[in-house]
This record gives C-alpha cells, sequence and structure tokens, in this order.
C-alpha cells in the first residue's frame, strides 16, 4: 500500500493547503519521502490534522530530531538556524511523512507531547543538545541527557570539538579519547585508508 496521492500530488500536502492555507511553506521530495515544511507556529495544527483526518491517520509519532544549519552554505528548505525534522506514520497507507520547521535562538516551538505522549522525550533531547526551546516541555528541571552541570550545547555547530576526561562509576577518571587514541583500519590517515601494519593488507 503507498502513500494516498491526489493526482501527482500527495493528499497530506492537499489537506493541509485545504485546511491551513498559511501554514504551509513548500513541499520538498527527496529521496523517494514527502517534506512538508511549515511555519512555526502552525505546527500543531498540521500535525493534528495529520493525526485526526480520517483519511490521513497518521497516528504514530516515529520521532523528532535536531539540525543546526549555521555552517551550512548550500541551498536551504526553511530559513532559520535550527530545524526540527517531525517523522510521522500512517497506519492506514503504511506510509511516511516529515513535517519540518526552522526556529532561530531565542525562539520557541510548541510542544507536541500532548498530540503525542512519545514526543516528550525527543523535544527534551533536543532542547538538552542543541538549545531549541519546546514551548509547553519545560516543566522538568535541569538537564536531561547531561549532568546538570554541563555548560553549553554540545550538537551546535560552534561547540569545540576534543575530548575531556572521562567520569567511571568507581570514581576514577580515564584519559580523553585523543590521548588514546590510535589508527584502525579502515580509517583515513595521512592520505591514505588502512596500512600494512594496521589492517594487515
Amino acid at each position: 500500500m503507498g502513500a494516498p496521492m491526489v493526482g501527482e500530488e500527495r493528499l497530506e500536502a492537499v489537506r493541509v493547503r485545504e485546511k491551513l492555507p498559511n501554514a504551509l511553506i513548500k513541499v520538498k521530495t527527496f529521496r523517494d519521502e514527502t517534506f512538508l515544511c511549515v511555519r512555526r507556529e502552525s505546527i500543531r495544527d498540521v500535525i493534528s490534522l495529520l493525526k485526526d483526518d480520517p483519511d490521513l491517520d497518521y497516528s504514530y509519532f516515529s520521532e523528532c530530531v535536531g539540525a543546526d544549519y549555521s555552517t551550512w552554505t548550500h541551498e536551504r528548505d526553511l530559513e532559520g538556524r535550527f530545524e526540527v525534522i517531525y517523522n510521522l506514520m500512517s497506519l492506514k497507507h503504511y506510509s511516511r511523512i516529515f513535517v519540518k520547521v526552522a526556529v532561530d535562538d531565542g525562539q520557541t516551538i510548541p510542544t507536541l507531547r500532548d498530540i503525542f505522549l512519545g514526543a516528550e522525550y525527543p523535544e527534551r533531547e533536543i532542547a538538552d543538545l542543541y538549545g531549541v526551546v519546546f514551548e509547553g516541555n519545560t516543566d522538568h528541571p535541569g538537564r536531561f541527557l547531561l549532568p546538570d552541570d554541563w555548560i553549553g550545547f554540545p550538537l551546535r555547530k560552534e561547540y569545540p570539538l576534543g575530548g575531556e576526561d572521562v567520569n567511571f562509576a568507581r570514581g576514577d577518571r580515564g584519559p580523553a579519547v585523543e590521548d588514546v587514541s590510535m589508527p584502525h583500519a579502515g580509517e583515513s590517515f595521512e592520505g591514505k585508508t588502512g596500512s600494512e601494519d594496521v589492517s594487515g593488507r
């Protein structure tokens, strides 16, 4: 069973355009997947429509993920430093749709956790790692994945790469990754992939 279509266009895009004419910015198809790029303030209405419309039935929330495009130099689907991409599945058609919104520093995105309970933890993960705030999902003190004293948001592009000593469960500290890193078979170093003494080739 395939995705619902109206002629050459996905039914999801047609319904969003009909019911929420100001919500949809663009529709993108990439590698046989469809992305609905919508306005940030319309995300709840769009997701509710996709979920509740009996002809669509996108009642399975797979995930939502974040992306930082602050150093991206190529064409973009949306304006805004960050994108949040929601991955929904229709249990009626066994089809998938992606919904994208953009957000800048200082802006918030309405939470979806009262529409999909499964959205709570992915939203908190994005908030913890990117600093994107989901309005209505901020009632938990402290960090989510990271220690409460962690400074910054490690998936932002300006966050420094490099290691730090690791705290182990017994209280001792281990070396940073770069202190013990070694080339391995298949790793590119000195312009070569693999080597005689590492990979045996």
